[in-house]
């Protein structure tokens, strides 16, 4: 019999290693009615893989699968199934139990390479309410990138924030989220501005289109820049990745009853480091976004299927090299998204 690989965390005196080990492979006949027999293909990491990884939240996760994020083909069926068949491409959702409506706090406790193991394995059994079918013609390493950073963006945008054509978005960064809320947003007729510290990087947004790109390194007061190119508007929406530490620019630059997502802790998990009387000010709309539902999920890949994307994917590593993505991950010199593919 073949062994599963998979990769888990084992903790050490700090933080946690990524240590590669094997186990027998999921029996079909083991299935209950329910569920759905996943080989997975491909992989995408997302920062809360570091903060995992780095130990930067203190969660107990010894021993547990990374990766919330991936795509493969379903190879066994439980005998209720009636939405899949044998040889669907799917992803799992992040939160498989979060199937449609408002969040419930109890989602937390089944969440993909957290509480749950993740994706970083050959194989997995999923319930078949939590698996959604992948956009039609994609690989699985292009769709491996959509359960965390692209659905986050087109919820943060679309159920959450209601972007409308004509609208201006800026997005911090160009990590998954901040890409995929770039060209999602571009796709829906808005206008967009880009952040980074990379002039490389910001020729690489401009080439997908950002209408406007600052450099917050040599321009820490980037706010004044979105401020100009809304002739002192200030943007609809701001796709906010840095937390404490930017939220400051981010009040600045939003328009009088714009929104922002907060959505990434990229500056840590302390409180704000500035005052939070613009929030009242300007009536700005405040929203913390933690991806989003089977039904967000399902919702995204319609109009993935009816639009013409391509997933931004900096590097691909193999399976055996999974610690050296996520250190490259680490190093923050990536563009978009990072893909393991086993």
């Amino acid at each position: 019999m073949q062994l599963s690989r998979r990769w888990i965390y084992r903790k050490n005196s700090t933080s946690y290693d990524l240590i590669a080990t094997s186990e027998a492979p999921p029996s079909p006949g083991n299935l209950r009615p329910e569920e759905c027999l996943v080989a997975i293909r491909a992989v995408s990491l997302n920062y809360r893989d570091l903060i995992n990884w780095r130990n930067l939240a203190g969660r107990k996760i010894d021993g547990i699968v990374p990766a919330s994020d991936g795509a493969g083909e379903i190879v066994a069926i439980g005998s209720s199934v009636t939405e899949f068949q044998v040889g669907d491409r799917v992803s799992p959702n992040f939160f498989p139990t979060w199937k449609s409506g408002k969040f419930d706090l109890a989602y937390h406790q089944a969440d993909l390479g957290g509480n749950l193991d993740g994706m970083l394995r050959d194989f997995a059994v999923f319930p078949e309410k939590s698996l959604v079918k992948i956009p039609h013609g994609w690989s699985f390493s292009q769709a491996a990138t959509l359960p965390c950073a692209a659905l986050t963006a087109w919820v943060a945008l679309v159920r959450r924030g209601g972007l409308q054509a004509g609208e201006t978005v800026c997005v911090l960064g160009t990590g998954g989220v901040s890409i995929f809320a770039m060209q999602f947003a571009k796709l829906m007729g808005a206008q967009v501005a880009v952040t980074s510290s990379n002039d490389d990087k910001l020729q690489r947004a401009r080439s997908l289109g950002a209408d406007l790109t600052v450099n917050y390194r040599t321009h820490p007061e980037w706010s004044k820049s979105i401020w100009e190119w809304t002739n002192r508007h200030g943007v609809d929406h701001v796709i906010e990745v840095g937390g404490p530490g930017s939220l400051e620019q981010s009040m600045k630059a939003v328009a009088a009853e714009g929104h922002i997502a907060l959505i990434g802790v990229l500056t840590g998990f302390g409180p704000p480091t500035t005052s939070l009387f613009p929030l009242l000010a300007r009536n700005i709309r405040l929203n913390g976004i933690y991806v989003g539902s089977r039904e967000d999920f399902q919702s995204m890949v319609r109009f993935l299927d009816t639009h013409q994307l391509t997933p931004q994917i900096d590097r691909t590593f193999r399976f055996e090299e999974t610690p050296k993505a996520f250190e490259y991950l680490e190093s923050a010199g990536h563009f978009g998204k990072v893909v393991i593919e086993l």
